[in-house]
């Protein structure tokens, strides 16, 4: 009686587990369709409910990938804590599983990656590199070639996002071995065609022409193989071909039929041949003009900013002549320093400025501190910012909030009010705001107003070369500025950054 009673609680179980994991698979399988059409809030609400089923089901396999889809979903939105928080439960489920079981090393692996992803995202290369070490031990114990695979295209990715070029080309190189020793061209094509767009959204010029020098190399070595292989290959049909002609009957009728074969054949061959060569041809064209486009392109850039800096550096020895005093003259003066600093930050528009842990409320004051004798009769400059540190530029920063400060002072009238506050809107994601109760920006200029030259008029009411040098400072802080085109009383500006 009592085994009946054990085999029915079994029976039970069995079909309860079973039930789960059904309608776990229908939830993941809603998930994959609001994913595809890109209803990405829904497709997230369902990857987590089907981790929850397959995770109850034992199913940790299933559970793993669901919960790595929904934390991409979340920080494709900048949810950033949820993201970590899906991947932390994932890990502590799959660790409950593995008591007194097998380790599935595997399944740590895509929970390491999606971590490696984020920090990548949030330009954070100490960390990005502390999971990718992860990554490497968890792989090492999977022994899947697979894995090994995406690992190395996971380096290069990471080494090229953050500036380390040889340890990226020597991922890639041996990636490209491993589908090379496969005889996948297309992998290895698939490869290079992933580094040149990851360099095109950068904007790394540098890489994007040596990724293309790299490729070209390897595709005309590949084309030359691949039209060898076929033409081996169509040989060896021809050859089989002949044996056939040889091993058949001899009579006349059959030899006549196998002529016309091979000729068709032979025909076919040589078309195919000449195909080939004239597509190869074509793709090396169209890929050398595209590198020739992109280097001119890079050129004209580097040109143009030479040209202005050029023009500022000759008008400053002709308005040193001019007499000092005069409001025109100084107006001069000021362009040509403008036109000078925002010259050299474009060169280096790339380079991020070196970042630290600051007090935000002391760093504040001292600013406001500053612009604080430039205001006018009445006006209340108020600084609102907690105790609390965070990872900026000190030196960059600064000198974007002076400006805007500036500005402001500029714009206020008598008795009126600028605030400078600081709000965390998320675990990386933080913002400085300025805002007055001036006139405001006119609509007009609202959408040139971080385009440098944009503003024609008389020097002596400003050059409109201050915001868009602040708004590429504000770039190298890693972050954006930006206009808030709701607020009506006055004006406010917005900078976001993600330390």
């Amino acid at each position: 009686m009592k085994q009946l009673f054990l085999a029915a609680i079994l029976m039970i179980a069995t079909a309860a587990t079973a039930l789960a994991q059904t309608g776990a698979d229908k939830l993941r399988t809603q998930a994959s369709n609001a994913l595809e059409a890109k209803e990405y809030v829904t497709a997230r609400y369902y990857y987590l409910k089907a981790y929850q089923a397959f995770a109850e089901a034992g199913k940790m396999d299933a559970a793993v990938d669901c919960a790595v889809n929904a934390a991409a979903l979340y920080h494709r939105e900048n949810y950033y804590k949820e993201a970590f928080e899906a991947l932390s439960r994932a890990e502590m489920a799959l660790n409950a599983a593995e008591q007194g079981g097998t380790p599935q090393p595997a399944l740590h692996y895509p929970i390491a990656r999606e971590r490696q992803r984020m920090y990548i995202k949030l330009k954070r290369p100490d960390s990005a590199g502390e999971w990718l070490r992860q990554m490497e031990s968890w792989a090492q114990k999977a022994a899947s070639r697979d894995i090994d695979i995406d690992l190395l295209s996971t380096q290069a990715q990471q080494y090229y996002a953050f500036g380390q070029t040889e340890r990226g080309d020597a991922a890639v190189n041996k990636l490209i071995a491993l589908y090379l020793s496969d005889g996948d061209y297309d992998k290895a094509d698939e490869c290079y065609k992933k580094i040149i767009d990851m360099a095109l959204r950068t904007n790394n010029a540098r890489l994007v022409s040596r990724s293309y020098d790299k490729y070209l190399a390897w595709n005309d070595s590949i084309s030359a193989v691949r039209a060898a292989e076929h033409y081996d290959s169509l040989r060896t049909e021809y050859d089989a071909a002949c044996q056939t002609i040889a091993d058949r009957d001899s009579s006349i009728t059959a030899k006549n039929a196998i002529i016309i074969g091979l000729c068709i054949l032979a025909a076919i061959l040589a078309g195919v041949l000449i195909f080939a060569v004239l597509a190869w041809l074509r793709a090396l064209a169209v890929t050398r003009r595209q590198k020739r486009e992109i280097e001119t392109a890079h050129r004209r850039e580097e040109v143009k900013n030479r040209f202005v800096a050029n023009i500022a550096e000759s008008m400053a020895p002709t308005i040193d002549t001019l007499p000092q005093g005069d409001p025109a003259v100084k107006a001069l003066r000021d362009f040509t320093t403008h036109i000078q600093t925002l010259s050299e930050l474009e060169a280096e528009r790339a380079v991020p400025y070196p970042a630290e842990d600051i007090s935000v409320a002391p760093f504040l004051e001292a600013i406001a501190a500053e612009v604080q004798p430039e205001l006018a009769p009445g006006v209340s400059l108020t600084v609102n910012a907690p105790k609390m540190s965070a990872h900026v530029a000190p030196d960059g920063l600064r000198e974007v909030l002076l400006h805007l400060l500036r500005n402001a002072a500029i714009h206020t009238p008598a008795d009126g009010r600028i605030t400078l506050e600081f709000k965390k809107r998320g675990p990386h994601n933080i913002q400085f705001i300025v805002t007055d109760s001036g006139p405001g920006v006119d609509e007009q200029l609202r959408d040139d107003l971080f385009v440098p030259f944009a503003r024609h008029g008389d020097l002596r009411d400003g050059d409109g070369l201050g915001l868009p040098t602040a708004a590429v400072r504000t770039e190298r802080l890693g972050g954006t500025l930006s206009l808030d085109t709701t607020w009506r009383q006055g004006a406010r500006f917005v900078i976001e950054l993600h330390p």
